[in-house]
């Protein structure tokens, strides 16, 4: 996954997507979070504390050479509708659609792991013409700069490079997550840190941590 600022051309199934009523109806939903996320976090252009979550379909590109762009659009759809319902329900932001995966950002990093752990388990009973997709999320805290309704800067490059790395059905999270939990957020689930994670772009002795229900 590309740095979320780097922006790259609209391939005409994304456009499709985007068209879509479909799309359009969860766009209108996510404008709606979005107002009451702007007042819980008191956002205007700038540095906001934010918890950033990116999600990515696993083998997507390659399915999609065998599926053909109708199923790939179906599939998106699909995801679309659990991913989008499970952020706005944990209080989240959509902020934008990339390709075959999702950005979104949390007032809690709490909410954050929550919305993460929901969106892979009901992915994972996704199903299109027999193909199960299957999802990795990664998660990062910090000060990311917000203009027009996007989110810039280091803090989201991390958070996309931690999600880069976990793996197929896994939800990854750097050490700036787990501080920001408090010790009650933590029941319930497991913790493994991943050793040896190096990233281009991520901070050198980032510590990045496996989470799972336990």
């Amino acid at each position: 996954m590309s740095p979320p600022e780097r922006a790259r051309p609209r391939s005409a199934l994304l456009s499709r997507y985007e068209d879509s009523a479909a799309y359009r109806e969860l766009t209108q939903a996510g404008l709606q979070v979005w107002q009451a996320l702007s007042q819980r976090l008191g956002l205007a252009d700038g540095s906001v504390e934010a918890t950033i979550l990116f999600t990515e379909l696993c083998d997507f590109s390659s399915w999609v050479l065998e599926a053909g762009d109708e199923l790939a659009l179906e599939l998106l759809r699909e995801v679309a509708a659990v991913v989008d319902p499970i952020v706005t329900a944990h209080g989240g932001r959509v902020v934008k659609h990339l390709g075959h995966g999702h950005m979104a950002v949390f007032a809690s990093a709490a909410d954050g792991v929550e919305a993460a752990l929901e969106i892979l388990g009901q992915v994972a009973g996704v199903q299109v013409r027999g193909h199960h997709p299957r999802l990795r999320a990664g998660l990062h805290c910090g000060q990311p700069q917000r203009m027009a309704g996007d989110f810039l800067g280091t803090d989201v490059n991390v958070a996309a490079r931690v999600s880069e790395a976990a793996r197929e059905g896994e939800v990854l999270v750097s050490g700036a997550v787990l501080e920001a939990l408090e010790d009650g957020e933590r029941e319930g689930l497991e913790i493994r840190r991943r050793r040896g994670f190096r990233a281009k772009g991520a901070p050198r002795g980032l510590e990045v941590f496996s989470v799972s229900r336990g």
